[in-house]
């Protein structure tokens, strides 16, 4: 048995065995250095996906790869995208019957997202859905149906823009998708618009900081909603999208739920796109609540930034009150399990000239704790009740993935080092364990081939939010890293640099509510590269 790890660039593929870590093999895509320097928020990668005997991931330089399961050779490599436009890729790919759907990343560098097919056998294009342009290149077409009345005006991904502003407008695909296969559609989210300065881009902007349902045959929209129509502040629409059925006034509804960006959590039908309910789960000042007869947010007039101002007090900050970072829903406690972070921001914007590949974003950012000093939570939410069931706030935003267990049994990671087993029903701590390097990854639980369950996480600090330390930023600079090195200047101090996987075997007895007692110890800790 096999667990796949891919690092961030160089993209290195591992396939380690699961019972003593050791390295089975290697796979190296090659990917071109110069990618380095178009990714706008460090040189992470989201992981690979498997099916039918391969496995698929993608690389900072724009490649699709297919790389057989058991041997590690290269079974095709498709280029989808182009450095020198700005164009990245750094999301996992989802893998629906015969489609292994990615897509680009470069919102910062006035690139154009989309969405991509590719066939899983050959590796050739099967369709391209972009997210801004006619409704011919958004792939809407006559079984369009949004919700809202104003969104089925045609080719809206050109009229809500200045003139040819949306070929350079933004929209990137580099986050999660689902899928629902009774209803056979994908849900994936798109991200903000470019630049940040949204007095160059007067409109709504469609179709970034959106969501769309599509057919993964054709990749035709069914519907589409805009979480953040003319978007101010760099709240992307690229979360998780959880696919439930809740009980609503008393029916069972098909709903999907997003923990946004912009502090709301939203409980769409699904089927339709109707915004159900979008309660505050996070400290707002930059709206007051979600109109749910339209759709929109409701913004406060006070808030919009004006050029050469600086505008303070926006919360969320930028990376939203929850970023990538997945959550996780348990249906024996019938909880949403939500790592997220507690920050705000002075901004102030200015004009920005567009040129390829480089930063297109006219805005300068420094981030800050919000109230009460704490920088991040993690948090229970229930989708019922609509509100938080019991949280713990953390000294720096919780910006590693979630699993809960049937055992009830919820694991996240710190950027300060600690891997921790929560109680899922009470938040009561059960376990922890200071680990080589920040964690900023996804755990993972299994059953090993010696019957015993195991829970892996990397370690090794990074991305937006750790940047300071793995790109080794100036302290004193707080506008570094798109202004995340002002509210984490003091991570040095706690962590270094890492690239280790982290893995424990829990005890061979548990107890049936509860997995993790303080025993569990690691099992094994192979060194695979840089995280």
């Amino acid at each position: 048995e096999t667990m796949y790890v891919v690092t961030p660039w160089p993209n290195i593929l591992y396939a380690l065995d699961v019972e003593d870590g050791s390295l089975k093999w290697s796979y190296n895509p090659g990917t071109e250095r110069a990618a380095q320097g178009v990714a706008c928020c460090d040189v992470v990668n989201r992981g690979a996906a498997y099916s039918k005997g391969k496995i698929f991931f993608n690389t900072l330089d724009n490649h699709t790869v297919a790389v057989d399961a058991d041997s590690g050779e290269e079974v095709w490599k498709v280029k989808l995208g182009d450095i020198n436009r700005g164009e990245t890729m750094t999301m996992a790919p989802l893998v629906v019957k015969d489609k292994v759907l990615v897509g680009n990343s470069g919102g910062e560098m006035g690139v154009r997202g989309w969405l991509t097919a590719v066939n899983a056998d050959t590796g050739e294009i099967d369709w391209r859905a972009y997210s801004t342009g006619p409704d011919e290149d958004v792939l809407i077409g006559e079984d369009f149906r949004p919700f809202y009345p104003a969104d089925r005006e045609p080719d809206l991904g050109v009229t809500t823009w200045p003139p040819g502003r949306w070929e350079i407008g933004g929209g990137t695909v580099w986050g999660w998708i689902s899928y629902d296969p009774e209803l056979d559609l994908i849900y994936y989210g798109t991200a903000n618009p470019g630049p940040w300065n949204h007095n160059q881009r007067p409109g709504d902007n469609k179709w970034t900081a959106s969501i769309f349902a599509r057919d993964p045959d054709t990749g035709m929209a069914k519907w589409a909603y805009q979480w953040g129509p003319h978007d101010l502040f760099d709240y992307d629409g690229v979360n998780e999208t959880i696919l439930l059925d809740l009980k609503i006034d008393g029916e069972v509804r098909p709903v999907l739920i997003r923990p946004e960006r912009n502090g709301h959590m939203y409980v769409l039908d699904r089927e339709t796109g109707e915004v159900l309910s979008a309660d505050e789960y996070e400290y707002v000042t930059v709206t007051n609540g979600i109109d749910l007869e339209t759709g929109r947010p409701n913004h406060v007039e006070e808030k919009e930034p004006k050029l050469g101002q600086v505008m303070r007090e926006i919360c969320p900050a930028a990376p939203g009150a929850k970023d990538w970072q997945p959550s996780a829903f348990s249906p024996a406690t019938g909880l949403l399990y939500v790592p997220h972070q507690h920050l705000c921001m002075d901004m102030k914007v200015s004009e920005v000239s567009y040129i390829a590949g480089t930063p297109f974003v006219g805005a300068q950012v420094e981030m800050y704790a919000g109230p009460g000093g704490y920088r991040g939570e993690f948090m229970a939410w229930d989708p019922i009740r609509r509100e938080k069931a019991w949280a713990i706030r953390e000294q720096f935003p919780v910006w590693s993935g979630t699993v809960v267990t049937g055992g009830d049994v919820a694991f996240y990671g710190t950027m300060d080092r600690w891997f921790k087993a929560v109680d899922a029903r009470s938040g009561e701590v059960l376990w922890q364990h200071r680990l080589s390097s920040g964690i900023i990854g996804q755990p993972i639980t299994y059953l090993g081939p010696d019957g015993r369950q195991y829970v892996a996480i990397l370690a090794g600090v990074g991305g937006w939010s750790g940047a300071i330390v793995s790109g080794n930023l100036d302290p004193d600079v707080p506008f570094g890293a798109l202004g995340f090195v002002g509210a984490m200047q003091d991570l040095p101090e706690h962590t270094a640099a890492g690239g280790t996987l982290h893995v424990f075997a829990l005890p061979e007895e548990t107890s049936p509510q509860r997995d993790v007692p303080a025993s569990a110890v690691p099992r094994a800790v192979p060194a695979v590269g840089p995280e």
